[in-house]
């Protein structure tokens, strides 16, 4: 006999949680994890370029780490790309996997070594994104259930127009699964593109709470979102022993090997 109730499933005599809300694992790492999410032309990408450039001139190691980035499957997301194979479920997974093989061979060993890394899109694109191409919240909350709960998110917020204007005015064409013309959405890409980033807009706000975002207005100038991401992170570092850099363990190591002035020669 199977039993359903809104949070769990009885079946002969056994009881399975339905668990609706997959919280991401604290990471408790000697490093830093900082993550930026938002919609393409948001302005979180030049933002944590800036924000890279300014860690490292404060001695910082840091390394960097961007969305579907992994050689593992490349060539396989360009072919199933070019072919227009991909299927919402597909495309989920190889996406995971590519997360999977950045994060078990790059991101946590540097977490763990004391590095601040930096994520531009994090697990948070795949809860918008999937969710949005109509993947169960659930399933792609549980297939990165092996990642850690960054220690900052800052989620560019931007009206989609000026979002849509930013890329339009930026590339000469949409591309394909960018514009969301694998969901049938529009037969004009411009259309489509428009209504996928909407839906997943939404799919981001609802995250705000869930996964405390820090939400940045991505309308104001550059140079007044930069110091304020500056300032944020340098609170939050505060007190903070990470790795050094290379560059700074170097100077730190010629200045002790330099002979102290009217020493022996």
């Amino acid at each position: 006999m199977l039993v359903v109730t809104q949070n769990a499933i009885f079946a002969q005599g056994w009881k399975f949680t339905l668990t609706r809300h997959i919280v991401l694992k604290p990471g408790n790492y000697k490093g830093k994890l900082i993550v930026v999410e938002g919609i393409d032309g948001s302005g979180k990408s030049t933002q944590i370029d800036l924000l890279h450039k300014w860690l490292q001139a404060q001695g910082k190691s840091v390394y960097f780490s961007q969305w579907n980035s992994s050689s593992l499957v490349r060539s396989t997301t360009k072919l199933a790309k070019t072919e227009k194979i991909f299927t919402p479920t597909t495309f989920s997974l190889l996406a995971a996997t590519d997360f999977a093989d950045r994060w078990e061979n790059f991101i946590l060993p540097l977490l763990k070594a004391g590095v601040i890394v930096l994520a531009d899109r994090y697990a948070f694109t795949a809860f918008a994104r999937d969710v949005a191409r109509g993947v169960d919240p659930d399933w792609v909350r549980n297939l990165y259930s092996f990642a850690a709960q960054p220690d900052m998110v800052f989620y560019f917020r931007v009206p989609l127009d000026v979002a849509v204007d930013r890329i339009l005015s930026g590339r000469a064409k949409l591309k394909y699964y960018e514009a969301g013309m694998d969901l049938g959405l529009s037969e004009n890409k411009v259309t489509s593109f428009r209504l996928f980033q909407q839906s997943i807009i939404t799919q981001y706000d609802s995250m705000v709470d869930e996964f405390n975002f820090t939400v940045i207005d991505g309308m104001q100038p550059v140079e007044k979102t930069q110091k304020l991401l500056r300032q944020v992170v340098k609170n939050a570092l505060k007190g903070w022993d990470g790795l050094p850099s290379p560059e700074t363990l170097h100077r730190k190591a010629a200045q002790k090997a330099a002979p102290v002035a009217g020493g022996v020669q």
